[in-house]
């Protein structure tokens, strides 16, 4: 994995998924994180920092009907690239990308957004549902 200069989507990135995602369908948001050892103001661990992003970002997850379902600190990669793994996985659900859209674009999200940058080296979102499989 290359996980790398990737925190923040690109313009097009943001079009597609607001043109293709079911408008009407929950949207989970899968965060692949790996922090800076420092984050770029030099005085706190990249983790530090974006716990204060999580701290300031909450209340506006929760107005938007937001909430987090999962977090958890990554330990070890058994299959894949055991060099480059996220240190941490977030899982939060939106009840639809358009509320996801109207939080991550507003003037308050725009505030707080800079601790979220500063803080990773990467910062992979992966958009998703709920899906049902056969059995297992």
């Amino acid at each position: 994995m290359n996980l790398t200069n990737q925190v923040t989507p690109t313009k097009e990135q943001f079009v597609k998924l607001m043109k293709e995602y079911p408008p009407e369908e929950p949207v989970v948001m899968i965060n692949l994180l790996k922090f800076k050892a420092k984050s770029d103001t030099g005085d706190e661990t990249g983790e530090e920092a974006y716990a204060r992003y999580g701290r300031n970002v909450a209340p506006l997850l929760k107005a938007a009907g937001g909430r987090v379902l999962w977090s958890g600190k990554v330990n070890m990669t058994v299959i894949g690239d055991e060099e480059d793994h996220p240190d941490m996985v977030l899982i939060v659900e939106y009840p639809s990308v358009a509320k996801f859209a109207e939080m991550s674009t507003s003037e308050a999200y725009r505030n707080i957004a800079h601790d979220r940058e500063l803080s990773l080296t990467y910062g992979g979102l992966l958009a998703s549902n709920t899906a049902v499989l056969g059995a297992i």
